[in-house]
């Protein structure tokens, strides 16, 4: 099988959504509307096989000039296992190289996955300045980077992870 990762276009929306759709079901990833798909489509890298069909997708999210996060990596069940995921992740950090990002975080419960790709548990705190500046968004994923207490029952008891690039 043929897989291509291409920056994700709206035709894209349906079959990341169809993608997404069973790992929310079973509480892997969040459930989102077709609206925030469309809203955040510029973000997306998709994997298409030869047929055109979505079979993964990804996002990367910038929250800050050296920080963003990986958001919605996900797979269908029909290429587990076949490095699709890797080269989805690898083209996304690639993304984050070119913007000239110095670290990317993610909310994973595929730990050793990501820790693979250099990933580590987040420990770190960031400075004051920054903490106060990250506070005033009202994206979900900032206030997970926080872990702020408004999103717990949010985050499905996922792992905080960051990588240096």
């Amino acid at each position: 099988m043929s897989i291509t990762i291409r920056p994700a276009r709206p035709a894209d929306v349906r079959g990341i959504n169809d993608v997404v759709e069973p790992l929310a079901h079973r509480g892997i990833l969040l459930g989102k509307d077709l609206v925030s798909f469309y809203e955040a489509v510029q973000e997306f890298q998709v994997a298409v096989d030869e047929d055109g069909t979505v079979v993964g997708c990804g996002a990367l999210h910038v929250m800050w000039e050296d920080l963003a996060e990986v958001r919605t990596l996900a797979v269908s069940e029909r290429v587990l296992g076949t490095g699709t995921g890797h080269r989805m992740l690898e083209a996304l950090l690639g993304r984050a190289r070119e913007l000239g990002l110095a670290r990317v975080f993610c909310l994973t419960f595929e730990t050793e996955f990501f820790a693979r790709h250099g990933f580590v548990p987040m420990a770190e705190a960031v400075d004051p300045e920054l903490y106060g500046q990250l506070l005033r968004s009202p994206d979900e994923g900032i206030a997970e980077f926080l872990d702020l207490a408004r999103v717990k029952p949010n985050t499905l008891g996922n792992t905080r992870m960051i990588a240096q690039l």
